[in-house]
């Protein structure tokens, strides 16, 4: 199909997304919108596909690392991710967000030997991020990636292989549009369509591993799918995804 042009937008987008989010409280229902009661059912969701794709990697002794891209208040990274990995570093551009779960990850942190734990707090942008190599088993990209452009987002995944294991997987949760793309005209976010985002896998060199659909989120809701990502590919594409088709669908993406 053919991609939207948005690099004209490019600037406007990354400054109106800035003073919106400045806006939100740091908490857990101010980064998801005022649907902060979602959140159990959202990592329960995103807990089961974790655990499918990584399977036995994750009851072996190895040093499991995950990377938290657009981490917010650190809601993923403390619900989720320091579930399973022994190490997770948190990306996120919002200061009083980024200090807010800097906060929630203290609790613990003086049995950082025997206890899985956050490491790195990086105040930057997805659009100037380039992880350290090798160091990720997981890239994890939930309800952030409607902030970039196509040509941001496929430059994102592009420098941000180079972080993986070998073996290791993108994870990306996002709001689903039904056709096309919808364009928030709030904080300019873009939701694209499936067949948007496998045009955009494909342009940065990706393969579908495993898709599933998030079930149990409120109707008025853009459905919310699941992809795992890896750099070559793979012997079997895995698709559990069931959607439901559904008219009403114009709600914002969360801010994690």
């Amino acid at each position: 199909m053919a991609l939207v042009v948005l690099w004209l937008w490019a600037d406007f987008i990354r400054s109106t997304n800035n003073r919106f989010v400045k806006k939100v409280e740091a908490s857990v229902d101010g980064v998801l919108g005022g649907y902060g009661h979602v959140n159990g059912r959202d990592v329960k969701d995103s807990n089961e596909f974790l655990v499918d794709i990584l399977g036995e990697r994750l009851t072996h002794n190895g040093h499991l690392v995950a990377l938290d891209c657009g981490a917010g208040v650190g809601r993923v990274t403390k619900n989720l991710l320091l579930k399973h990995f022994h190490e997770v570093d948190l990306v996120e551009p919002v200061s009083h967000f980024l200090e807010s779960a800097r906060e929630k990850m203290k609790v613990g942190s003086q049995s950082k030997s025997v206890a899985n734990h956050a490491v790195n707090f990086y105040c930057i942008p997805m659009q100037e991020f380039t992880p350290d190599e090798g160091r990720y088993d997981v890239i994890w990209i939930q309800w952030c990636i409607g902030h970039l452009t196509d040509a941001d987002f496929v430059a994102f995944f592009n420098r941000a292989k180079v972080g993986l294991k070998p073996e290791g997987f993108f994870v990306l949760k996002e709001n689903v549009a039904r056709d096309g793309f919808v364009l928030d005209k709030e904080d300019h976010s873009v939701t694209r369509s499936d067949s948007y985002f496998r045009e955009l896998f494909k342009q940065a060199g990706l393969y579908i591993y495993k898709t599933k659909a998030q079930k149990g989120f409120p109707q008025e809701l853009f459905p919310v799918k699941m992809y795992a990502l890896t750099t070559e590919p793979p012997a079997i594409v895995q698709d559990v995804s069931h959607e439901r088709r559904s008219k009403r669908r114009t709600k914002k993406s969360p801010i994690m």
